[in-house]
């Protein structure tokens, strides 16, 4: 395993990009602990406790939010700007015809979505520190629109460091922030398990069971991750003076979890949203609302596994165009043996899809749920191990190494995967 490891240094680009993204990972991590001027911390640290969706948030920012750092924010209006253009891509037929000129059309989209990304961070500063400005210490309109400044700032610096590690570094660098900020909790995690044995609330065989879980839960993700149902595509031969084309075999692969984690994220923030805003609203009926929609009660539980399977259903039509699949293997001369071309071959490419998505809903509940069952049968409260975070790390992994392994193997010949 080291010799396959060291394939990646013996190369001097890979390793100068490798050193590029570990360094722009320092830069990161640094960021998140230079706190915004003007601010009590330790009144917002409290507020981060209750598994609310502030604490979601937390989490994808790697604490800086409970720090209310300059990247509290993290890389999240980004993500948010690009999941609404890909959204209104259905709707707006200039964006659908952009996502189909190639280089140049994704340029115009990526500079949109800059600018949105900008639009909608300043927004979320503005709500932020207005909702926590019982945290500021001379609050006014100038302390406001100074931390709303401080934190857009913030996040466009984060956008900037991700472009940058896309383009030097190996990954894609958004998501390499992401993985940064949720792999940095696994300390606090450590910490936290180590404490409970400290004061003997769990014993070692609760330790064991709990990784037991977790190594498990990994191998899952990673199987279902990668799974796919394989649709035989058959091209037909076509001669074109002395030379034939095509002829051959194929497949078209449809991925069980086509919606990746984008489904949990929704649900997770519709759902935190009433808990959320009963924090800061002292009324009673609102108070008795944000108890029923409480983390692990039964009613919060059944919506949120209505809301991922609907999310699920909803994101796979969105990212997935069964009809432009269909006419694109029509176009190329192929067709799935048994079926002909158009309507046919749409229809059955439809309902294969909706049942694997049926079978991709069930997992994304099973891995959201699992953070409650660890807890309840290991009796070790307080680390979030499953849902957004695994499938995320599991994700960006996976894909950064597949990256490090074809360049590897475009100069050796063999890679560092087994």
């Amino acid at each position: 395993m080291l010799a396959a490891l060291a394939n990646i240094f013996k190369i001097q680009e890979l390793r100068q990009k490798v050193i590029f993204t570990l360094a722009m990972f320092i830069v990161f991590r640094a960021g998140t602990h230079i706190p915004v001027p003007g601010v009590n911390a330790s009144i917002i640290e409290q507020l981060f406790r209750s598994g609310n969706l502030l604490g979601l948030l937390d989490m994808f920012s790697g604490g800086a939010l409970s720090k209310f750092s300059i990247f509290a924010m993290s890389i999240t209006p980004y993500i948010n700007a690009s999941i609404i253009l890909q959204l209104l891509k259905v709707v707006v037929p200039t964006l659908e015809q952009w996502s189909k000129e190639g280089e140049e059309g994704y340029k115009k989209t990526n500079k949109l979505t800059r600018m949105l990304s900008v639009g909608l961070a300043f927004i979320q500063a503005i709500g932020m520190a207005w909702g926590l400005k019982m945290a500021i210490n001379n609050p006014g309109i100038p302390a406001i629109l100074l931390i709303a400044l401080t934190l857009t700032a913030g996040t466009c610096l984060l956008m900037w460091i991700g472009e940058q590690m896309t383009a030097k570094g190996v990954g894609n660098g958004i998501s390499l922030i992401i993985f940064a900020g949720i792999v940095s909790r696994l300390p606090d995690g450590l910490q936290v398990i180590y404490q409970y044995l400290q004061a003997g609330t769990v014993n070692i065989l609760n330790v064991i069971l709990f990784a037991v879980i977790a190594l498990a839960m990994i191998v899952f993700v990673i199987l279902i991750y990668q799974g796919i149902r394989k649709v035989p595509v058959q091209y037909a031969k076509r001669v074109v003076g002395r030379k034939s084309y095509g002829g051959h075999s194929s497949y078209l692969p449809l991925k069980v979890n086509q919606a990746g984690v984008i489904p949990i994220i929704f649900a997770s923030s519709v759902l935190m949203f009433p808990v959320t805003i009963a924090q800061f609203i002292d009324v009673p009926w609102v108070k008795q609302i944000g108890e029923w929609f409480r983390w692990g009660t039964p009613l919060q539980t059944t919506l949120y596994i209505l809301m991922i399977f609907f999310f699920t259903y909803f994101y796979t039509a969105v990212s997935l165009n069964i009809e432009d699949l269909s006419d694109n293997i029509k176009k190329n001369g192929g067709f799935i043996p048994g079926l002909r071309p158009g309507k046919p071959t749409t229809d059955y490419l439809d309902r294969v899809m909706s049942r694997i998505t049926f079978a991709g809903a069930i997992f994304l509940s099973l891995i959201a749920l699992m953070p409650n069952a660890i807890g309840w049968i290991t009796r070790i409260e307080g680390i979030y191990f499953g849902g957004t975070a695994l499938l995320i790390v599991v994700g960006v992994a996976l894909e950064t190494m597949k990256q490090i392994e074809s360049m590897v193997i475009m100069r050796h010949y063999h890679g560092f995967m087994k």
